[in-house]
């Protein structure tokens, strides 16, 4: 039987460490603030707000919200950015999407400054990671992957990695925070040619495919450590990952579940995030 990693665990841990945080920076004249800028009213983007709101207050982190409507304009919400660009008293901004199909994402993404897009969205927060220099913060999703690995002792130095996927979001920001952690790291992806016989050799596999139990016994070998980051819904209604856990779980050595993995810690790299973005406002001030 694998060990699970539980997201509770880390999440718990991190937890302690940025309330520690908070009320250094408190003390010293500094309540770490979280924007929160959604646009309508979808039900996944409500979710997502309130579960980041009840991080945010059980770690002493101050939020404000930005609702402006679904048929907000262009002009408007640039305009939106661009204030919370130039208030000092917020830190960090997660500006929810998708947005609007009239609304030209890439453009909004890069109106917002990178020392405060605590989400990981802007080139300049991808150039930080792909460069290993702190400009901007990596995307939530893969820095929890390392958080999990971290906590529970996995340290990727000298060991062979594989990521399932190759998207800005998870799979190519976690390969290159995986490297300079000085593993060795090979990128899968939907060309990749007998994809099971590259995923078999890792020692460490992240599962970013993007589809409901894609990943099977033929994928992995024993000892493995696999972090599934997918989220998915099957017919029964019932969120399962990337990787088919029934299949996978009694091959491996350590796996995350789906419920209560990797999505579990996403909120809390979140709200490490803003405490990191306030640490750095206060030292340039």
């Amino acid at each position: 039987m694998a060990q699970l990693l539980k997201g509770a665990e880390v999440v718990s841990a991190l937890n302690e460490t940025i309330q520690s945080d908070v009320a250094s920076l408190v003390s010293r004249g500094t309540t770490p603030t979280l924007a929160i800028l959604r646009v309508g009213e979808k039900p996944d983007d409500l979710a997502y707000e309130r579960g980041a709101m009840k991080r945010a207050e059980t770690v002493g982190i101050a939020v404000r919200q930005i609702v402006l409507p679904e048929t907000v304009s262009q002009e408007a919400l640039l305009a939106e950015i661009a204030k919370i660009n130039a208030d000092a008293t917020i830190h960090g901004c997660l500006m929810l999407r998708p947005l609007p199909k009239h609304i030209d994402d890439q453009c909004a993404r890069e109106a917002l400054l990178p020392e405060k897009d605590v989400d990981g969205i802007t080139d300049g927060s991808l150039a930080g990671v792909f460069t290993g220099t702190k400009r901007g913060f990596p995307p939530c999703t893969a820095q929890a992957c390392m958080e999990i690995l971290s906590y529970y002792g996995i340290d990727p130095v000298g060991k062979s990695a594989v990521v399932i996927g190759r998207s800005l979001v998870i799979g190519k920001p976690v390969a290159m925070m995986l490297l300079q952690k000085h593993a060795t790291v090979t990128i899968c992806h939907t060309r990749t040619v007998d994809m099971p016989s590259v995923t078999k050799r890792a020692e460490i596999l992240i599962v970013a495919a993007g589809r409901a139990g894609v990943v099977g016994a033929e994928y992995v070998s024993a000892g493995q450590t696999v972090l599934d980051v997918g989220i998915n819904f099957n017919a029964e209604g019932k969120m399962v990952g990337d990787a088919d856990f029934a299949a996978v779980e009694p091959i491996v050595g350590a796996i995350t579940p789906v419920p209560g993995g990797v999505g579990t810690v996403t909120t809390s790299v979140l709200m490490a995030h803003v405490v990191e973005a306030a640490k750095r406002s206060l030292e340039r001030s």
